[in-house]
């Protein structure tokens, strides 16, 4: 609950608290803190609880965690493979993608032109070579501009 609470923010809770409720009150209202926190625990396990019971036996397993969208759709995916999520993360390499349109638009041959193929199977005359700058202009033609990348 209080993950990202570091040491001097404690130590300046801890002394807030001395300062609003006094050295002599500060006992007495940290055991009442304490009891309501311990109450609402209890009360979220015997709601918790109480779900388990009604929902029936066939639910026995079910996590209230489950309930965030983020952590059913991971599990979904993790346990039903049906789509080849996993080949398909596994079979692109993010760095080498990158590095190629690197090299296309900096003009440089990347190791997978210069060795003679592409993924595409195409010629040399492939997607990579749309981003390569041209290096002269015909007379009197203007490099080209593009409004969205100012």
């Amino acid at each position: 609950m209080f993950n990202d609470i570091g040491t001097l923010e404690l130590v300046a809770l801890v002394i807030l608290a001395v300062l609003v409720f006094g050295p002599d009150k500060l006992p007495k209202v940290i055991q009442d803190v304490s009891r309501f926190i311990r109450k609402i625990r209890d009360f979220s396990e015997n709601a918790k609880a109480d779900i388990r019971t009604e929902l029936g036996p066939e639910f026995k397993d079910f996590e209230f965690e489950d309930l965030n969208p983020k952590t059913f759709v991971r599990k979904q995916l993790a346990d039903n493979d049906d789509l080849g999520i996993k080949e398909i993360r596994n079979g692109f390499d993010f760095r080498k993608e990158v590095s190629e349109v690197a090299d296309s638009v900096h003009g440089r041959e990347s190791d997978r032109s210069a060795a003679g193929g592409s993924s595409s199977g195409g010629s040399s005359t492939g997607g990579s070579d749309l981003l390569r700058k041209r290096q002269d202009l015909d007379p009197g033609e203007r490099p080209p501009f593009d409004a969205d990348a100012t």
